[in-house]
């Protein structure tokens, strides 16, 4: 009995070391992987962000040299605002030299290739000369009624005539009811105008355009 148990104990002994060698073997070949992985991460790991990086790179500078060319090519970056402000305080000037005002509201106009009229006169300031008339208006041409002497007054108003100095050559429709056009003269025939009037009911015939003729030789009709 005692020869058996010697043989199971030496086999026992041998197993021991085997099997610790075979543990140990294992372990150091795990120690070796890591290192391999973690040596692989180290290494490939920084070798893509190096090119990561260099593939980004030329972009960035792309990038800031053509902001700098759009600055350098686009003036109003950096003068926008004084361009603007130049523009605002300069005058703007008035090419139209066909009409004057002065401070009482006149406004002339002046016609050099009219050879029937000198100049236009525009007076704000004329208001309507009164009426006796009531009810509905009436526009009549006839020389007698209150309406034609009330455009009588209009006319020598705005010209300054008086009715003993006045030449009424025509006074006619002005295109409609309610407006009307005379034509007069001194009696010298020195002065010469062409004056429209407009209606307001209840304040009678206003001036509202006066022409100076340099002539009587035209259509009155026109």
């Amino acid at each position: 009995m005692s020869e058996p148990e010697n043989n199971y104990s030496r086999l026992n002994r041998k197993k021991g070391p085997n099997r610790a060698n075979t543990i140990m073997n294992i372990l150091i070949a795990v120690v070796i992987v890591l290192i391999i992985i973690t040596a692989s991460m180290i290494f490939f790991g920084g070798d893509s962000k190096n090119k990561v990086d260099e593939k980004k790179s030329p972009e960035t500078e792309e990038t800031k040299g053509n902001t700098t060319e759009d600055n350098e090519e686009d003036p109003k970056v950096d003068s926008g605002d004084e361009d603007s402000s130049t523009d605002k305080d300069e005058p703007i000037e008035d090419t139209d030299d066909a009409g004057d005002a002065d401070e009482k509201g006149v406004i002339t106009y002046k016609s050099p290739e009219d050879k029937v009229i000198k100049e236009t006169i525009i007076d704000t300031g004329w208001e309507p000369v009164g009426t006796k008339q009531t009810g509905e208006h009436v526009s009549l041409y006839d020389g007698t009624s209150d309406d034609w002497h009330e455009k009588v007054e209009a006319i020598s108003y705005a010209t300054g005539l008086s009715k003993d100095d006045m030449i009424i050559w025509k006074i006619r429709n002005g295109g409609n009811p309610q407006k009307s056009v005379g034509i007069v003269s001194s009696k010298d025939e020195a002065k010469k105008y062409r004056v429209y009037l407009d209606w307001v009911d209840g304040e009678g015939w206003q001036p509202v355009k006066m022409d100076i003729l340099a002539t009587l030789e035209f259509d009155f009709n026109k």
